[in-house]
């Protein structure tokens, strides 16, 4: 019985491991505004609770890469992942949706 104990514990902990729950959800929006020159994008997203946003807005972004940038045009639809970096909002994984 310890031993069928140790296997699901082990398996929970695979599954629910700090890495895994460090990854942030994914979120919807529409490219407002693409600034290379500011490494910024403006995107009109939903809410980003991990970011305690709880309501949907339009807000400028940094963009960890600047290349990210490059994937992207305004009007765009798009699925980004945004976290709190030195203090700012910043864009970290960016694709186009159809």
């Amino acid at each position: 019985m310890r031993t069928i104990s140790a296997l699901i514990v082990a398996v929970l902990l695979a599954f629910y491991s700090p890495a895994s729950l460090a990854q942030s959800p994914m979120v919807s929006g529409q490219v407002i505004k693409v600034d290379p020159a500011a490494k910024k994008i403006t995107i009109k997203h939903g809410p980003i609770p991990q970011l305690d946003m709880d309501e949907g807005m339009t807000m400028v972004y940094a963009v960890s890469d600047p290349n990210l940038l490059k994937a992207v045009k305004v009007g765009d639809k798009i699925r980004f992942e945004a976290k709190q970096i030195n203090g700012q909002y910043t864009v970290t994984k960016i694709e186009k949706t159809p």
